[in-house]
């Protein structure tokens, strides 16, 4: 980090309010990334006496990992009073690095800082839903999508948000066609590109309940 980021960083954490914790996962051969995700977590943390690191070994902590409900590394989890399903696969560097300090302060707050419309709307939600949200660190709109999901998981105990940053997992980035970030996809069924409005969002997430598809591959920019 340089100093103009670490200047960045005193301020906006000097209004923390409560306690949050980057729980990491990563295993003693680090993967790619791995060992920068862990510094980045710890460094992070320095400049503030209300942020804490937890770093697990993805194979030998299996309780950990299976308590988090992580599936791959490198992983962070954002966590406040409780784990409201914030997590990062990737690297969260580059544009996202901004995501990660948004995480952050939000779950500080203890308020996902949605509209009361949104708010009401997802108190429909019935089933679990798994927001996946695909980005690369030098996507300018991947940021709006990764900051709605974690607003929508911070409000609604049953919404994990998950970033994935495509160039880490290939595997994923071909699975669903990732050609264009950032690619949404929520429980598999509804798919699309681009940065949606709040609204529109929170729209998408109930289709999932509903089990609709009329979002696939839709591309909206901002």
């Amino acid at each position: 980090m340089n100093d103009r980021i670490k200047g960045q960083l005193e301020k906006e954490f000097k209004s923390l309010e409560g306690k949050v914790k980057l729980v990491v996962f990563t295993q003693e051969f680090e993967c790619q990334y791995c060992g920068e995700n862990r510094m980045l977590a710890e460094e992070v943390a320095a400049f503030s006496d209300k942020l804490s690191v937890e770093v697990y070994d993805f194979k030998a902590d299996k309780e950990k990992v299976e308590k988090y409900r992580i599936d791959k590394i490198p992983a962070m989890v954002v966590e406040g009073e409780k784990d409201y399903g914030i997590r990062f696969y990737g690297l969260p560097a580059g544009y996202e690095f901004s995501s990660l300090v948004e995480a952050i302060k939000m779950v500080s707050s203890g308020e996902s800082g949605l509209s009361d419309y949104s708010k009401h709307a997802l108190k429909r939600l019935n089933k679990p839903v798994r927001i996946q949200v695909f980005v690369t660190l030098t996507c300018p709109y991947c940021p709006l999508a990764v900051q709605l999901a974690n607003k929508a998981a911070m409000e609604s105990d049953l919404i994990t948000s998950e970033m994935v940053e495509a160039a880490e997992f290939p595997h994923l980035a071909n699975k669903y066609k990732v050609f264009a970030v950032p690619k949404v996809v929520i429980n598999e069924d509804i798919q699309f590109e681009g940065a949606l409005p709040e609204h529109a969002f929170v729209e998408q997430i109930l289709k999932a309940m509903e089990g609709e598809k009329g979002a696939e591959e839709e591309r909206i920019y901002y």
